[in-house]
């Protein structure tokens, strides 16, 4: 069982079956299957879903990419095409890679950038600019791409980056928001990689970790047409006051693009498109239907209502406390046993002097102060990726007594959670969700179950 045994604790008559709906989502987006069930080759003939490529035509196969799902993608493509893999090099999180024969694993920081990710973005780059008309590209994308696999445009350093990132983090900018900006301060992103690929044949497989899977979101978006522009860019810093916060040459290349005088990504339409082929093979809404479907067959009555979550931690947690309140009033949108799933990603605010903690904690830890005292309510925030913030925690969740225990602690819930400080609170009382590094990251899963 992935998840640390200490969960079980309070109640495991109770949890074990929430934790097997948890297994489900997360062995239904597992990266390695979800390649090679859209990855097959016999002989020469190579086919990608409904594509087929005659690896005869091509001189070199090329494989990069970026994401903390790169290793088990990696993985599938070497399991599939073998020794005809010519080159590769595909980066991914520290403590995230795994054994490979043909294609290089490179580790790199997240989600602040570090200058292992930068030197293997530039390695990428030169290898992208090797490729000819008679090379075969494939790229492999996944959740924290963006920050694996940097190569700052113009005079931008490392520095720059590292300052543009954490700026982001802590205003709360959405993920779109935060891949806007970094598209328009690299060499790589939004379309880029693409742009050095050309002409060559590109084939990119996408483990979404977007709401709503936007193809030029996801990792920044390097092989697709990026629908961002400068205008837009700028919007964003006016929007959360980062003028004054951002380093001066990111600001300065903003105001030069916004000017008209950089060069913005290339759109759709451009020609070094035209030979470039995107599938998405694994997302949220598929860990969703696989818990669905597992809740069913251990008796609950299941509902996905969204997969497109987003906004604040512990605001999500009002509208998952009020769900579980109408079931048990009313008996909708579904009645009891009840399993009612959201997918999606919600956002934090930092405070000036945060604690220790993540977005699905807070979420847990604001649901916890709301349902306590509850009979049969149980609140589960997981992040699919098992990392949630800056911690070894892939979430939380909390049921009617998760207050009163850490009570008995002589812990305060509601100062833990105005603090940002949900992890230390939430470990006291083995509410935690621990899997290690699930190797997938298809955005978060809020569950609301009642009894």
């Amino acid at each position: 069982m992935p998840f640390e045994p200490s969960i079980f604790a309070p109640d495991p008559a109770a949890r074990r079956p929430i934790i097997a709906i948890l297994e489900a989502a997360l062995a239904a987006v597992d990266p390695r299957s979800a390649v090679l069930a859209v990855l097959r080759r016999h002989g020469d003939e190579l086919t990608i879903q409904d594509q087929s490529y005659d690896l005869r035509r091509y001189r070199r196969v090329v494989v990069v990419g970026a994401g903390k799902a790169g290793a088990p993608m990696s993985q599938a493509v070497e399991e599939a095409l073998g020794d005809r893999i010519t080159a590769g090099l595909v980066v991914t999180k520290t403590d995230h890679s795994a054994p490979t024969r043909h294609i290089e694993m490179v580790e790199a920081g997240h989600p602040i950038p570090n200058q292992a990710g930068v030197e293997a973005g530039k390695r990428i780059l030169e290898m992208a600019a090797d490729a000819t008309a008679d090379d075969l590209v494939i790229a492999l994308l996944s959740g924290g791409g963006s920050a694996l696999l940097e190569a700052p445009a113009g005079d931008l350093t490392l520095d720059d980056f590292q300052g543009l990132t954490n700026a982001l983090l802590a205003c709360g900018a959405t993920i779109n928001e935060i891949n806007c900006l970094r598209k328009h301060c690299s060499a790589l992103k939004g379309g880029q990689l693409a742009r050095a690929v050309a002409p060559a044949t590109l084939v990119t497989l996408v483990l979404s970790d977007v709401v709503g899977s936007p193809l030029d979101v996801i990792a920044s978006g390097p092989t697709v047409p990026d629908t961002s522009t400068w205008q837009e860019a700028w919007a964003i810093v006016e929007k959360y006051d980062l003028a004054e916060k951002l380093p001066a040459r990111v600001v300065q290349r903003l105001r030069a693009g916004l000017a008209g005088e950089v060069a913005d990504t290339p759109k759709p339409g451009d020609p070094v498109f035209v030979s470039a082929h995107t599938l998405v093979v694994a997302d949220n809404r598929m860990a969703a239907e696989a818990a669905c479907a597992q809740a069913q067959a251990l008796g609950f009555s299941p509902l996905l209502l969204t997969t497109y979550v987003e906004g604040d931690a512990e605001e999500i947690a009002k509208v998952a406390v009020a769900l579980a309140r109408e079931v048990q009033a009313t008996g909708r949108p579904v009645a009891a046993p009840a399993c009612i799933i959201l997918g999606g990603e919600t956002t934090v605010t930092l405070s000036k002097d945060h604690g220790l903690g993540g977005r699905n904690q807070q979420l847990a830890l604001a649901a916890a102060l709301r349902i306590q005292g509850m009979h049969g309510v149980t609140i589960v925030s997981l992040a699919t990726d098992g990392t949630d913030g800056p911690t070894d925690s892939a979430g939380a969740l909390a049921d009617g007594e998760t207050v009163a225990r850490g009570a008995a602690l002589g812990l305060d819930a509601a100062s833990h959670l105005r603090r940002h400080d949900a992890y230390p609170y939430l470990r006291a009382v083995n509410d935690l969700l621990v899997t290690g590094p699930t190797q997938t990251n298809v955005n978060d899963l809020i569950f609301v179950f009642v009894k």
